[in-house]
Order: structure tokens, then sequence, then C-alpha cells
């Protein structure tokens, strides 16, 4: 299975869908105008380890809630990042059973050697 978690309105996950040359073997899902479910974000957490590692600490609203003040449990990042779509790291991408989260340098280029790029 090959699918992207994206914000269409992101520019960096424009720039990453360019680079990394997605084909129609991909399916897109733009979290804003089609939710998460629950399925769904367990499937990512079971591959990439925890519901901490699929959260965003740079959303806005990370700071306007003053989460930064506050320990939150593996229960807590899966309750936010449900129930609001900035607070998943973009993008996600699901490679053949593989999970490659978030925009940094060597996710990417990991990204790439797993579609063979």
């Amino acid at each position: 299975m090959k699918k992207i978690y994206h914000l269409s309105s992101c520019t960096t996950c424009q720039r990453i869908i360019k680079e990394l040359d997605i084909d129609s073997d991909f399916e897109l899902q733009d979290i804003k105008t089609q939710k998460i479910s629950a399925d769904q974000l367990e499937e990512m957490k079971n591959l990439s380890g925890s519901y901490e590692s699929l959260f965003s600490r740079r959303a806005i609203k990370y700071k306007e809630l003053g989460l930064k003040e506050k320990v939150l449990s593996e229960d807590d990042y899966r309750d936010y990042i449900l129930s609001e779509y900035t607070f998943l790291k973009r993008p996600v991408l699901l490679i053949d059973g593989a999970i490659f989260v978030g925009n940094a340098k060597k996710t990417v280029e990991n990204a790439k050697k797993a579609l063979g790029k």
C-alpha cells in the first residue's frame, strides 16, 4: 500500500510530493478535507511506534492551548491528533509497510530510497 497523509495547502507537503515524483500508485489524503480516522491513526502508530512520534509540536494550536507546559500521555497525543488535523506531523507516507513521518531531510531521503529513487 502506498498512501500519503498531507495538507494540500502546505507548501512543504507539495514540495515533498513533487520531489518524490509521486505517481498514481499513491492514494493521497488531504487531512483537512478528509479527516483521519481512529483506525488510520492506529495503523500509523503501530508503524511508527507511538502517537508522540506522529504529533507536531510546530502547530500553532500547540502554543495556543499551552500544551508545552503540560505532560502529555500517549492517549493525549492520540486525542489531539484526532480532534485537530494540524497536530499530525506532515506529511506521513506509508510505503509498503514502512512509515515516513515529517519533512526532515533524512526522512525524505529515506522515503526516496524506499521508492527506489
